[in-house]
């Protein structure tokens, strides 16, 4: 911050000016300290300096934090990265960005003043990098080094040194993607990028300096965002590089091959839709959905978007993944203009976990990779909803035949029981508990199946899946032609979930003093005191731990005892009301506003009477990457003058 090293380098220019020059005697180090020290940038720098000091240590004098636990708001940085000497790595350097047009007219932030930052994110085989956020400017200062292990999770040959040439076959690219977070902490996606990393391998001296240009997503997916200035160098240096010949003829290659795969998969495709509209000409209205555009414009079969991902020790249970899934954000993918269209936008996985929010198609196909990471038998189904809006769920077949579907957007799981159209009219049908109309097609990593019987409505769909007269299947080889992890394709790597980096106690403490605020506000316009109950507040606790545990389990527990400690804590005479409410993001301000709007929380929070006292609880559940889930119960108790 202080750009210590040149203040060094300039006290030690003059010192050696002036004190060399009269008789060139060597100068010792305490020469220069004592220079230093006269011009006071050591006990600059020692003022600057944060010693780390033992977290639980009992003289703490920073601010006072909640006693429950010990945070640091800025954790000291001591990571050094170990270099492994037997290991390749590849250094990449973001050295700045230029010409990010759109900010051509941002003001210099003033300091402490919050603005919109941008932040890099990165996926390279299997591991994960996030850029420090710079201020949007029409030049961001990006300056930050990715240290990316070449050879990580390779079988058996991480112990030898690879060469140039064997590192030339490693296809993966390195997939870039860039964040932008506004000042109320929302996210938008600028661009995603995959880097062609391998033409290092030919540079001289093993370093190169390339200007990425970056394209907007979506709609705007051929205009250009701005430039990234990437430096990348080989560790250790390689004892002889790649003549450009060797890495251009193979870059050619790989396209090639590529492009022959997309190219016989296409002519497979047209057949198979062919064959699929002569078994009935009304099949063309179907939801089947082969192809689908990512967030570059590109069209993907849809099967690439799906693979079984594994979420390590993060996620326990399938349930869990699909509360973890339910509690990242929902938003369409934005449209300019109107005319009630819906853009098309499939996100690759790590623009939707960067960006944290998605459309349901992006929380289906994670879904459904999560579930088969769980070793479930899961489908995406696309179709309809009430009033025709197209839509995707999710699907497992169980071993007994039992079928059961899962909203991604909510977590919740419904039974399917088909209803026989040949029945008497007299047996009674179940009643669909879900809120899907119809099916077109149904997907995953290996298999595409479209719906070819006589209706597509889901109540009557019978999910017998080796019945080619009920769903036509497509060949699982040419599937996996264009969608097997390996392949040369132009399907990205999935990359791994990362652990949350959120404090649930202070982020839940945070959210609770800002709408202790709020709500006495609110209250004091009104013309009304505010008198908090410490101990009601405590005693919410257990009824919120309760909710999140049913939307997880589908079980519900622990109702008894917190029935008990509101009766105690509520005397003869007095009434208790509470209102839980549950939101997906942190801003306490945009949460109240909308609790507001609850005509039962309203009534809590401008409760008016004799001894009313109020009480708020806030509770954060962390889920992998920086999904949350915030429970709020608002509670008052006052004494009934009848």
């Amino acid at each position: 911050q202080m750009d210590v090293h040149g203040r060094i380098r300039e006290v030690l220019a003059e010192t050696i000016r002036d004190e060399l020059a009269p008789e060139h005697q060597q100068l010792s180090t305490e020469d220069l300290i004592k220079a230093l020290r006269q011009r006071g940038i050591v006990d600059d720098v020692m003022k600057e300096l944060k010693f780390v000091t033992d977290v639980n240590e009992k003289e703490k004098t920073s601010a006072p934090k909640p006693s429950t636990h010990f945070v640091d708001r800025e954790p000291p940085v001591l990571k050094k990265t170990n270099i492994d000497p037997t290991r390749r790595y590849l250094y990449l350097q973001v050295l700045g960005g230029k010409a990010f047009l759109e900010h051509l007219q941002e003001p210099e932030p003033l300091p402490g003043q919050i603005c919109s930052t941008f932040t890099l994110c990165l996926h390279f085989r299997n591991q994960r990098f996030r850029s420090k956020p710079v201020p949007c400017a029409c030049e961001p200062d990006f300056h930050d080094g990715f240290l990316l292990e070449v050879h990580k999770d390779s079988l058996g040959d991480g112990s030898k040194m690879v060469d140039a040439t064997t590192m030339l076959s490693v296809c993966d690219p390195v997939h870039m993607v860039l964040i932008k977070t506004d000042t109320f902490g929302e996210t938008t996606l600028v661009a995603s990028y995959f880097l062609e990393w391998r033409s290092v391998l030919a540079a001289e001296n093993g370093i190169t300096n390339i200007a990425v240009e970056l394209l907007g997503v979506g709609t705007e997916s051929k205009v250009s965002v701005g430039v990234l200035n990437i430096r990348l160098e080989m560790y250790p240096q390689l004892s002889k590089t790649l003549s450009p010949e060797v890495t251009n003829t193979q870059f050619a290659l790989e396209r090639q091959k590529t492009a022959e795969k997309e190219r016989l998969f296409l002519v497979y495709a047209k057949q198979w839709w062919r064959e699929y509209l002569q078994i009935r000409p009304t099949h063309n209205v179907r939801l089947v959905k082969i192809f689908a555009q990512d967030e570059n414009g590109v069209n993907r079969p849809v099967c690439s978007y799906i693979r079984p991902l594994r979420a390590g020790r993060l996620l326990d249970t399938p349930r869990q993944a699909a509360r973890f899934v339910s509690v990242l954000g929902y938003e369409r993918a934005p449209v300019i203009g109107g005319g009630g269209g819906k853009q098309e936008q499939w996100c690759t996985l790590l623009a939707f976990l960067c960006r944290n929010k998605g459309d349901c198609e992006d929380h289906a196909n994670l879904l459904c990779s999560l579930l088969l990471g769980f070793g479930l038998e899961a489908f995406v189904c696309a179709g309809t909803k009430a009033k025709g809006v197209p839509h995707t769920w999710v699907m497992t077949c169980g071993t007994d035949g039992t079928i059961t579907f899962w909203e991604s957007l909510t977590g919740h799981r419904y039974i399917h029981r088909p209803i026989n159209p040949d029945d008497p009219p007299l047996v009674e049908q179940p009643k669909p508990p879900y809120p899907y109309r119809t099916i077109g097609c149904i997907f995953n990593h290996q298999k595409f199946f479209g719906n070819c019987q006589p209706s597509d409505a889901v109540e009557v769909c019978v999910f017998d899946l080796h019945d080619e007269s009920k769903w036509k299947p497509m060949s699982g080889e040419a599937i996996k032609s264009v969608c097997s992890p390996g392949t040369t394709s132009s399907v990205p790597p999935f990359p791994p979930l990362c652990a949350s980096t959120l404090d649930a106690a202070v982020a839940s403490n945070e959210i609770e003093v800002q709408l202790r605020v709020l709500v006495s506000e609110h209250r004091k316009d009104l013309g009304l005191s505010t008198v908090w109950d410490d101990h009601l507040s405590y005693l919410l606790s257990p009824a919120l731990a309760a909710y999140e545990l049913e939307r997880t389990t589908s079980i519900s527990a622990g109702n008894e005892e917190f029935q008990d400690a509101v009766r105690r804590a509520v005397p003869d005479g007095h009434t208790f009301k509470g209102f839980p409410i549950h939101f997906v993001y942190r801003n306490a301000r945009r949460a109240f506003a909308t609790c507001l709007r609850s005509p039962f929380c309203e009534e809590i929070v401008c409760c008016r009477g004799d001894q009313v006292r109020l009480a708020v609880r806030v509770r954060v559940f962390t889920y992998p990457e920086s999904a949350c889930a915030v429970w709020i119960m608002f509670a008052c108790k006052y004494r009934s003058v009848l």
